[in-house]
């Protein structure tokens, strides 16, 4: 059985976006199921990563189509030094920058992949008269594949499924775009017609499924999930000597962890001995509002290491005492649940996560007995829990015994998929 899969995010891409189907592919043979996987040409990726090459199965045939970006087209006229967006939206634009965001938001629907739906349907067309394919698989963000895979749906009759890896009008910055209502109604039209059309849709979290409920009735939730390793490291990983607190990705202005910069800022002032134990570390690109927060601290107990490779990442992850993980402070936040919050669970180390206590992660911690949440505005309840978890650290107790997390491995969960891809053939 064959399956074409259309993605953006494909190694040499950086970042979360490439972990679900690129594992996705890593496993799916070992089901009876033959990827071709369908990605741009020249894609301007934000972030790279080499090593993610390594994780692409021996043969896997790759076909690729060139892509127009309005990103290589705008920054002909931004500034030099102006960094390219990683992942959140730029915190003080200027008046230019305003314009072409608004540009962006009302113009390039669903979004700026948008001039790549075309040439795709018209090569893939071609491409599936000529090889036999059994099912074609989108996913998105960007939401464009899926406007590829509603066509080719339409077209050739192929089973189709969408896969969602964040929501499309319900992702946390959908309401801080300048939308104007036409072209917020043609994203919630659009959004229908993939959900309506698709044999099946894939979501990440429960949430989201029954967001989505009202409008199909053939939603299935696989997650994202962690890998082992084929390569064992030549000399265990040994714990750090700090009281070090990690956290790893993207942090932007909604994710910003105000109430976890407070209780710190507390500790500090009313325990010395905390103060010189402590290091914070973060991993991953921050925005300006997170800068501006963290410079109220001690730059002694601040270690900002920025983007690095996903391998060195879980290096992190497994050297670090405990794992901090924020959720966005936004009115879908119940939803949410980071992809790393899966490796975090691999690395078997003490989860301290802000956000919605009846959300989706809420019940991964409480199932995996992984970690403890806490609300975004209980600051006491924070310190608390980060002082008990020193406490445990100065005591030599700090561990954490998980449980169920083998479920979560990207090889159940390809299974899961396999099993859906092979329902609706």
């Amino acid at each position: 059985m064959k399956v074409l899969i259309v993605t953006y995010y494909w190694p040499p891409a950086g970042g979360s976006g490439v972990q679900r189907w690129l594992k996705f592919v890593k496993y799916l043979r070992d089901f009876g199921i033959e990827p071709i996987v369908y990605v741009p040409k020249n894609a301007n990726y934000p972030i790279k990563d080499n090593s993610l090459q390594s994780d692409i199965p021996k043969n896997i045939k790759v076909v690729t189509k060139s892509i127009v970006e309005p990103n290589t087209i705008f920054s002909f006229f931004k500034p030099k030094k102006t960094k390219q967006s990683a992942g959140f939206l730029e915190s003080n634009p200027s008046l230019l920058g305003r314009l072409f965001l608004k540009i962006r938001a009302n113009y390039f629907i669903p979004d700026a992949r948008k001039f790549w739906i075309k040439p795709s349907i018209k090569f893939l067309k071609k491409y599936l008269l000529e090889n036999e394919i059994d099912a074609i698989i989108t996913t998105g963000p960007p939401h464009s594949l899926h406007l590829i895979g509603l066509a080719l749906k339409g077209t050739t009759g192929i089973p189709w499924i969408s896969d969602f890896r964040d929501p499309w009008t319900d992702i946390d910055y959908f309401y801080q775009l300048p939308l104007s209502n036409k072209s917020k109604a043609k994203h919630h039209l659009l959004e229908k017609k993939v959900l309506k059309n698709a044999d099946a849709v894939l979501v990440v979290g429960e949430t989201m499924k029954e967001n989505f409920s009202s409008i199909s009735n053939n939603i299935h939730v696989i997650s994202n999930g962690y890998d082992t390793d084929t390569k064992k490291q030549d000399t265990p990983i040994q714990l750090d000597t700090k009281f070090t607190i990690t956290h790893i990705g993207l942090m932007n202005a909604d994710r910003n962890p105000i109430i976890f910069w407070e209780a710190l800022h507390d500790l500090i002032e009313e325990n010395q001995e905390f103060k010189n134990d402590v290091i914070v570390k973060l991993i991953g690109k921050l925005a300006s509002q997170v800068e501006e927060s963290i410079d109220k601290l001690p730059k002694s107990i601040i270690d900002k290491v920025g983007y690095v490779s996903h391998n060195e990442v879980k290096k992190y992850q497994l050297k670090s005492q405990v794992l901090l993980l924020a959720i966005n402070n936004v009115p879908s936040a119940k939803g949410i649940i980071t992809g790393k919050i899966f490796e975090y669970l691999q690395a078997k180390r003490p989860i301290l996560a802000i956000g919605p206590k009846d959300g989706d992660l809420a019940e991964i911690l409480k199932n995996t007995n992984s970690g403890t949440i806490v609300d975004f505005d209980e600051k006491e309840a924070l310190k608390s829990e980060i002082f008990k978890l020193y406490s445990d650290y100065k005591t030599g107790n700090l561990k954490i015994a998980s449980i169920n997390i083998e479920q979560y491995h990207r090889k159940n969960l390809t299974a899961q998929l396999a099993q859906i891809i092979k329902t609706i053939k």
